[in-house]
């Protein structure tokens, strides 16, 4: 929660080694029994990543066939090809990867895996940190499990690229502070959950009334501490609440959810700064992105909505 935060971690291996590869896979994808074959090319592979721990975005290539089997444990990967050709979850619902087209990893299960000359974007969001975010949204808690036949198309693929496109956009740039790419993540894993259909394992459970005082302290906090990368478990530790309470307590009371009324406060802070700062020297994007809002369309309409003008209309006058 620190506001002086570092860029995100990177990491890039690459080489002509068949065996480095395979131990650096094994040890990625909880591989096994995985056979590397040489194609026409002499082989080469590269595995790189950025991102931090709570969604990281990866890229492999491959010169050369690899078969096996992945084991995907406590995070949830959704994954796209750009180049060769591919095939997943053979001996479960097997399905061919269309370059450009994201899939679902099977969760917590054997899938094996058939990949030639391929090159392949991945996302990798931490499993605790995606079900807490789909609890926000969606009012639910515990496991997800993702239909990883189904593959987005049309407007819904327009949507999901140009998700990925603004969330790498922060998280590439070393000067984006902690609280925008605090909220690239979070954007990045509603656009999973909207783009992919699934079901949470555990339904949804009523609980009691909270103390309405320990709205009021969760909202101060909010308030003293918009500027930095806090979540909704940040904010129900500092009040004593379960984030359970904490979410049904706001959407009793606010009818919406912490992270929005969080967002609102953070609204109102752009709003304060464009009223005070000088048209020539600030710009929208920089106040927005300082307060964590990385697409400018969603911040402009949500800013409009709520104040009722443009944000270049509140700096300009």
């Amino acid at each position: 929660m620190s506001e002086e935060t570092g860029p995100a971690e990177r990491s890039e291996v690459a080489g002509r080694d068949v065996d480095e590869a395979r131990d650096l896979f094994a040890g990625a994808y909880n591989a096994g029994s995985m056979i590397i074959e040489p194609t026409e090319s002499a082989f080469t592979f590269r595995y790189t990543a950025i991102g931090d721990d709570e969604l990281t975005l990866r890229a492999t290539q491959f010169t050369g066939r690899v078969t096996g089997t992945v084991l995907t444990e406590g995070e949830y990967i959704v994954s796209w090809l750009t180049a060769g050709s591919g095939a997943t979850d053979l001996a479960g619902a097997p399905m061919q990867l269309v370059h450009g087209q994201p899939a679902m990893f099977a969760n917590d299960r054997l899938a094996e895996f058939d990949f030639t000359d391929y090159r392949q974007n991945l996302m990798h969001f931490d499993g605790t940190f995606l079900e807490r975010v789909a609890g926000e949204v969606e009012g639910t808690s515990g496991p997800i499990l993702f239909d990883t036949t189904a593959r987005p198309t049309g407007e819904q693929l327009r949507r999901w690229a140009a998700s990925v496109t603004s969330v790498a956009r922060v998280i590439y740039d070393d000067t984006s502070p902690a609280v925008l790419r605090a909220e690239a993540n979070r954007s990045a894993a509603i656009a999973l959950l909207e783009t992919f259909p699934h079901t949470a394992l555990h339904a949804p459970v009523e609980i009691g009334l909270p103390d309405a005082g320990k709205t009021r302290a969760a909202i101060e906090f909010m308030i003293a501490n918009a500027h930095l990368p806090i979540r909704t478990e940040d904010v129900a530790a500092a009040v004593g609440m379960s984030q359970r309470s904490l979410q049904s307590a706001f959407r009793r009371e606010h009818d919406i959810t912490a992270i929005d009324y969080l967002r609102r406060v953070r609204l109102d802070r752009v709003q304060e700064e464009l009223r005070k700062a000088d048209p020539g020297l600030t710009t929208v994007a920089e106040v927005a992105s300082r307060w964590g809002f990385a697409h400018l369309g969603r911040f402009s309409a949500s800013y409009t909505n709520r104040f009722g003008e443009y944000p270049s209309t509140t700096l300009g006058s």
